[in-house]
């Protein structure tokens, strides 16, 4: 699997990412004044340590040895407090800010077109929503502004080094130039790793979330040893791409030890030879061990923090890629939809989801209001994509669709489809009740019109029948309900607004003759004052339509009543006796 190629540190996307912050200002202020204040307060502590040795116990000052000890402790206090507010705020500010962005990811993604769909993968969204997030937050936790911290932290130890005695701190730091070079290969190797880990996840997510959803798939046609042994291969990769990254770990740290352990010998020596000299003090030899420490400490985090930085702006730019998409509805009309009546008109309106393969070729028709018109044709001919167009899932490349003589595109897009109730042949149900599902979790409906709208298309009886009633929790993709109940439910989702416009989508196609029985007077009741377009391969859909198309490769190549059309010796009357000898 290839690896997501290097990319340079981004000021712009790091620009971005604290553009953010704006909501949450003084947090953020407040940890840059606090990691200023940490820097200046971590030399003090040794500081102090040397005075009590040099000044205090050397000349026998218990009293002013227990005043700087309790000076030392209370300096101690202070700085863990500083410590956790610094801390705290700065995962607060990052968990806030995860949030914001991540809603605004979500509301991205939902208003997204459905071409955008056809070529992105499920599962890679949800990493952009979820794993690429959490590296978000971990700029903020471990990131730029820990690393800030660290460095001014560096600086005010080297600096009050200096400061004590300079000739003993070059002989301390003279390992420097090697842990230089250590963080250098170290941060370098884990970048890598951490790039090829988040590739491995993205196809984890992806391939799982697929299979699991196509299971029966799999599982029909006795797939699952091929589908696993190929999990096994994007697994594996993901497991090596971490192994590399445990391997970089484990000889990083144990060579950082090594360094600073051969910065205590320089300094045991060198400082035992001074000492013997009386050119340095016991004190100055003690202050200098916890300066090492208090330098060693942030330079072996630093290289994991600038890859946890750089793994972040990586989740950052494949974020911003879903932000900065341009396949939402860019020209919405302001037309309100409420009070349509729900005349159609198509005029030579040609359609393609790729270019240079069109789907429609020319296609024109009128159906009056509260008329019905059904679409036949073999699959593939074309019959889903005019209703795709007509909810403007789909924009057409020319030919204009009006509704009540208005084009499509100056009507306000959600109103529009608030009066377009549809019933699919692909029922999807959410997590969730029956109620929910009916309403799809729009509080304002009242159980009562739901219940109402049920009994009209007949299927109270069922749903009071189940366990919990309306309140019966159908589990994902209603798996726990038949597929012709997921169908009935539907219909009731579809009818419940009350649409002008009516469209069954091989709505029937699921239902056995006898759940047909009972829902096809309702059906009819529901669609008798209503523009209906039905696309079925039920005779008895068909013949009950005002008029039918005859579809073939995007063109229509009939049209007419039943009756004229089985006059006629030509596409549609063969198409209804293949129909009618199948349902005999």
């Amino acid at each position: 699997m290839a690896t997501t190629p290097k990319k340079k540190f981004s000021p712009h996307t790091l620009r971005r990412i604290f553009s953010y912050t704006r909501a949450y200002k003084r947090t953020f202020y407040l940890a840059i004044v606090l990691s200023v204040v940490l820097a200046l307060l971590s030399p003090l502590r040794p500081y102090l340590i040397q005075q009590s040795v040099d000044v205090y116990i050397r000349n026998g000052w218990f009293r002013g040895l227990v005043m700087i000890s309790v000076l030392q402790l209370a300096l101690l206090l202070a700085e863990t407090l500083l410590r956790f507010v610094f801390s705290y705020r700065i995962s607060w500010m990052g968990q806030n800010v995860v949030n914001d962005m991540r809603q605004q990811v979500f509301r991205k993604i939902l208003f997204q077109n459905i071409s955008y769909y056809d070529k992105t993968a499920v599962g890679t969204l949800t990493t952009r929503s979820v794993n690429d997030m959490e590296s978000v937050n971990d700029v903020f936790s471990e990131g730029i502004i820990s690393i800030v911290a660290d460095v001014l932290t560096i600086i005010a130890v080297i600096v009050a080094m200096l400061a004590t005695d300079w000739l003993l701190t070059i002989i301390c730091l003279s390992t420097l130039p090697a842990i230089i070079l250590a963080t250098y290969w170290f941060k370098e190797n884990v970048n890598k790793s951490f790039q090829r880990v988040r590739t491995a996840v993205a196809a984890l997510n992806a391939f799982a979330q697929e299979h699991i959803a196509g299971m029966h798939i799999v599982q029909a046609f006795a797939a699952e040893e091929r589908e696993g042994r190929k999990f096994d291969t994007i697994n594996r990769e993901h497991r090596d791409a971490n192994i590399s990254a445990i391997f970089a770990y484990s000889v990083f740290f144990p060579i950082v030890e090594i360094i600073l352990a051969v910065s205590m010998g320089l300094l045991v020596w060198w400082g035992a030879k001074r000492m013997i000299s009386y050119s340095v003090t016991p004190g100055v030899i003690i202050a200098f061990v916890m300066y090492l420490n208090l330098l060693f400490r942030p330079l072996r985090m630093m290289a994991d923090k600038f890859n946890v930085l750089q793994m972040g702006m990586i989740a950052a730019e494949r974020i911003f890629t879903v932000l900065d998409s341009e396949e939402t509805l860019k020209d919405n009309g302001a037309r309100p939809a409420e009070g349509i009546s729900g005349a159609i008109r198509f005029e030579d309106v040609h359609f393609a989801y790729k270019p240079d393969v069109p789907v429609l070729r020319g296609i024109s028709f009128d159906i009056p209001a509260g008329q019905t018109m059904a679409l036949v044709g073999h699959t593939g001919a074309g019959k889903t994509s005019i209703i795709s167009i007509l909810n403007r899932l789909y924009e057409i490349q020319s030919g204009r669709i009006l509704i009540d003589g208005i084009p499509l595109q100056e009507y306000d897009i959600y109103s529009l489809r608030g009066q377009i109730g549809i019933v699919l042949q692909d029922v999807f149900l959410f997590s969730g009740t029956v109620y929910d599902n009916i309403t799809l979790r729009n509080e304002s409906i009242p159980l009562e019109k739901v219940k109402e709208a049920c009994a009209i298309l007949g299927i109270h009886d069922f749903i009071m029948r189940l366990p919990g009633d309306y309140h019966f929790n159908v589990m994902e993709r209603g798996n726990t309900l038949s597929q012709g109940q997921r169908q009935l439910i539907s219909f009731a989702r579809a009818l419940l607004y009350n649409p002008a416009i009516l469209i069954l989508d091989e709505a029937t196609s699921s239902i056995d003759s006898e759940s047909e029985m009972l829902v096809q007077k309702a059906i009819d009741t529901l669609i008798k004052g209503r523009t209906s377009i039905v696309i079925a391969h039920r005779l008895s859909t068909i013949r009950k339509a005002g008029q039918i198309l005859v579809m073939d490769k995007g063109r229509i190549i009939e049209r007419g009543t039943h009756a004229e059309l089985m006059q006629q010796e030509g596409a549609y009357r063969k198409l209804y006796k293949a129909v009618e000898k199948q349902e005999a």
